[in-house]
């Protein structure tokens, strides 16, 4: 393509929305873990800083070199969003030419993001959680929250109880009319309480999916035979999980060296751990007693391969605006 020939795909909010789907993101998700685990893409270094008013601006990246696949993801919690009723989450991911550096591909990153994540997770439930688990103890009733209790009750058919944490302890009626048709639906109570660290106790999955900086539950609380999918922790003095409970678990992440920067590996940096994409090929042999903790920190691979996808299927569609962009 000559210079001036060269051309921008816009995905906005509700491109990204026609054509996301879900098992095309496993999928997307899947492959990324893969390449992860062969070392066929990098991780680049992590840009995450505060800003004023309490906002978090970060920027992940990385590329798969033998797939001319290269970009980023600009993205951090804007708090004061929901004052004007707007997502806190903000992300935007560009796809680049990796050999002249253009952009090709500019998307709204936000439904990308919980998306991706939550396939993330349900690909933790499935190599790590019992396969008989049947009561998940879900900690936020947020995007996240719902878009990570969506995707573990198709990993897992054998689930049949959810029990959520919200932040105020009270009802989210929206968040149980969601999955009353799939199971049954109850609140637990609100975080920090006695109430939080019965519902963990009678899960055999727990999911943390909030903006915490204090341990949700009690380390006591959780019982031999769990497995959690810690997700919130995204920052550094950023946690959810409690004091010992790592150093009782076996721990994968997504991606070591981040995880023990920002996710709850920071608070046990020296403690042994893998990654997820390791598993793959060999899933590990789990003893009925063991506890299970994913360190979910979040990897840019998941979302360049995502947002290609969606590249891919848009330009197939015709969907998004593509415009000229010479140079």
């Amino acid at each position: 393509m000559r210079n001036n020939d060269a051309r921008l795909l816009m995905l906005d909010r509700d491109a990204v929305a026609a054509l996301l789907q879900p098992d095309d993101v496993r999928a997307a998700v899947l492959e990324a873990f893969a390449l992860h685990a062969a070392r066929a893409a990098r991780v680049f270094p992590l840009v995450r800083e505060e800003l004023p008013g309490s906002a978090i601006f970060g920027i992940k990246s990385g590329d798969v070199p033998a797939q001319e696949l290269l970009g980023f993801k600009a993205a951090g919690f804007w708090p004061a969003n929901r004052e004007a009723g707007g997502e806190a989450h903000q992300a935007t991911i560009m796809l680049l030419d990796p050999r002249t550096g253009r952009p090709i591909c500019i998307a709204d990153g936000n439904a990308v993001t919980t998306a991706r994540t939550a396939a993330a997770g349900a690909l933790g439930l499935q190599l790590l959680a019992r396969p008989d688990s049947e009561q998940v103890c879900v900690f936020g009733t947020g995007v996240q929250a719902r878009g990570h209790t969506a995707y573990a009750l198709h990993a897992l058919p054998s689930l049949k109880r959810v029990r959520y944490v919200s932040s105020d302890g009270r009802r989210e009626p929206a968040f149980e009319a969601q999955f009353a048709a799939r199971c049954e639906v109850a609140l637990a109570g609100g975080p920090h309480t006695a109430a939080a660290d019965t519902a963990v106790a009678a899960a055999d999955i727990v999911i943390t999916a909030t903006p915490g900086r204090a341990a949700l539950f009690s380390a006591d609380a959780v019982r031999a035979g769990t497995h959690i999918n810690a997700v919130g922790a995204d920052t550094q003095g950023k946690r959810e999980l409690p004091s010992g409970l790592l150093e009782r678990a076996r721990v994968w992440a997504d991606d070591l060296p981040q995880a023990r920067r920002i996710g709850e590996l920071q608070w046990a940096p020296a403690l042994p751990a893998a990654e997820l994409g390791d598993l793959l090929d060999a899933p590990p042999a789990r003893a009925p007693g063991d506890i299970t903790i994913f360190d979910m920190t979040g990897i840019a691979l998941q979302d360049l391969t995502t947002v290609r996808m969606l590249y891919e299927r848009a330009l197939a569609h015709n969907i998004g605006r593509n415009i000229p962009w010479p140079w």
